[in-house]
């Protein structure tokens, strides 16, 4: 009997394809990867066609695809693909604003708060396999799977729980902008949809918008400038009148637009910063609401959570110290890149029904043969050869203060470097850190950069507040509170208020496992500063010439590619 293929695919924001096989997440990648263009919109061609060859299979063995989104405004960029080109140009600072780009702001607002219908759907079905029978797609049963849903199915199967309270937020989707679940016996129910009139993401991403930064790409530096601000009590913070919740239900005098006008009033009177931060605490106080009213009204203390609004650790740090939430599990890909797997693990359930999927490590993308890295390095005229002793070799150079590109294996799925596409440096120097983060990523100064941790020495490290369970989030996706004898050693992976957002490995990856075992003999624990291999404003590295090209723009003297030394 043929094995079983179900195929998942996200055309929007961030688009992908993902190939889950049986009972198995085969491979996911994300359109940027290997179009090179930041966050990419549209029909994940490539994403699609390196989905098959991995498998080693062609269009044909695909019997059942999961695409997500079917709202009339999505169906509209499928059905007029420049709209949502332009849109990605203005919002990536890539093209100038026009006359009617106002104009067009509040249409797009207003129109992705309508839910699907029966025109959108049959539109969208339509145009997508369209696309799909032109890759040679065929004798197939397309299923069009609701925004919120895609995130709950990804987060309640991925989380390991056997019941827990699903919640997803986001910016807006299927005319929501958010959803509760109730996970039990490997059956996800829906028990409350959040209409997409007010919405907590749409909130953050004007934030983002007004301050001159990219919405959908910079929240987490809103969320980091926040830090820097004087701290004020809620009751004097203009921004917590502009939403409020009441059960389950988000509450505003304000639609989208109308919030968007609000905020500009309020960011006229106070510094970026404060902004910033009162900003940052209303997010907080409303999402923290909404998490303790699911817990109640579920009766279960462990929650999944997904969608863009879970990008910002700080508020799932917050959520993990919740009395009502024994455990907090946020799935890894949260933002709408996820959103392939989500719909491939909704379609496959028709399958096999209450299933999970384990998530013991995110590499689920391309990986490179070594006649492949041969041919990348041939002809560029650099120093290379082989080391014997990759990580003795790297952990050396890294102490003795270089900073190291590090590509191994195949490449990580979502947004965070996980040891196997990452830039790596001692985690207790500042001067490397602000090195790194102007002259090579080109990152504002306040941003922070991560550390990877040793499992088990992140309880020495880090405050875990009865979070035993460390397995839950060891993705970078929330912070910890650096103990503070710790804070030395880790002066170059802390934010200003002495938190971190730590990759925390066990053995899933043994290289970068020996690599930090290296370092702690010679610095006395496990613990690197890990950050993404790109340039800010890029795609994460993908092949062999994705991170030659990088070694080749920067002062970054040593590139480890697999068990090869590159060298300037």
């Amino acid at each position: 009997m043929r094995p079983h293929f179900v195929l998942g695919i996200w055309d929007g924001h961030d688009a992908g394809a993902a190939l889950l096989r049986e009972r198995e997440v085969l491979f996911a990648v994300n359109e940027e990867r290997l179009s090179r263009r930041k966050l990419d919109v549209g029909f994940p061609k490539h994403s699609i066609l390196a989905c098959l060859a991995f498998a080693g299979i062609s269009p044909e063995h695909v019997r059942d695809i999961g695409v997500s989104t079917s709202d009339p405004a999505k169906t509209l960029t499928r059905i007029i693909p420049r709209l949502k080109e332009e849109y990605y140009l203005l919002r990536r600072r890539k093209k100038e604003p026009g006359r009617l780009t106002s104009f067009k702001k509040w249409a797009k607002y207003r129109l992705t708060e309508l839910k699907p219908n029966a025109v959108s759907m049959g539109l969208s079905r339509f145009h997508l396999n369209r696309n799909l029978k032109a890759m040679g797609f065929s004798d197939y049963h397309l299923s069009l799977i609701d925004h919120h849903e895609g995130h709950a199915q990804a987060a309640a199967r991925t989380s390991g729980f056997d019941d827990c309270a699903v919640l997803t937020l986001d910016g807006v989707g299927d005319g929501l902008s958010g959803s509760l679940w109730s996970y039990k016996e490997g059956a996800l129910h829906p028990v409350k949809k959040m209409p997409a009139r007010v919405s907590l993401g749409i909130f953050f991403e004007h934030v983002t918008n007004l301050m001159n930064m990219r919405e959908l790409e910079d929240e987490g530096k809103v969320m980091a400038l926040a830090n820097y601000a004087y701290p004020i009590e809620d009751q004097q913070n203009p921004l917590m009148k502009l939403l409020e919740i009441n059960g389950l239900n988000i509450i505003s005098d304000y639609r989208s637009t109308g919030l968007y006008r609000e905020l500009k009033k309020t960011l006229w009177r106070y510094p970026s910063e404060q902004f910033a931060y009162m900003a940052q605490r209303a997010l907080e106080k409303n999402a923290l609401s909404l998490v303790r009213e699911a817990c109640r009204i579920t009766g279960m203390n462990k929650v999944a959570l997904s969608g863009g609004v879970f990008s910002n650790i700080k508020l799932n740090m917050k959520i993990a110290e919740l009395d009502e939430v024994e455990r907090a599990f946020i799935f890894p890909h949260m933002g709408d890149g996820g959103l392939a797997v989500g719909s491939a693990m909704a379609v496959n359930e028709s399958f096999i029904n209450n299933h999970c999927y384990g998530l013991s490590d995110l590499y689920l993308g391309p990986g490179f043969s070594r006649n492949e890295i041969h041919e990348a390095l041939e002809g560029r005229g650099l120093s290379f050869r082989p080391v014997e002793d990759v990580a003795g070799t790297a952990a050396r150079l890294i102490c003795e203060g270089e900073i190291v590109l590090w590509f191994q294996g195949r490449m990580e799925y979502g947004p965070r470097a996980l040891g196997n596409r990452s830039i790596l440096a001692r985690p207790d120097d500042r001067q490397i850190k602000d090195q790194l983060n102007i002259l090579q990523k080109k990152r504002v100064w306040y941003q922070p950069f991560c550390p990877s941790i040793l499992y088990e020495d992140l309880p020495l490290l880090v405050h875990t507040d009865g979070r035993e369970d460390v397995d839950d989030n060891r993705f970078m996706t929330t912070a910890f509170r650096v103990k503070e004898k710790n804070l030395k050693l880790m002066e170059g992976v802390i934010n200003i208020d002495g938190t971190c957002r730590p990759h925390i490995v066990r053995d899933e990856n043994p290289r970068f496992r020996d690599l930090l075992l290296e370092v702690k003999a010679r610095l006395g624990k496990g613990i690197l500063l890990n950050t993404s291999f790109n340039i800010h404003g890029e795609p994460l590295v993908c092949s062999p010439d994705d991170a030659l090209d990088m070694f080749e723009r920067t002062g970054i003297n040593y590139l480890f590619i697999e068990d090869i030394i590159v060298e300037k």
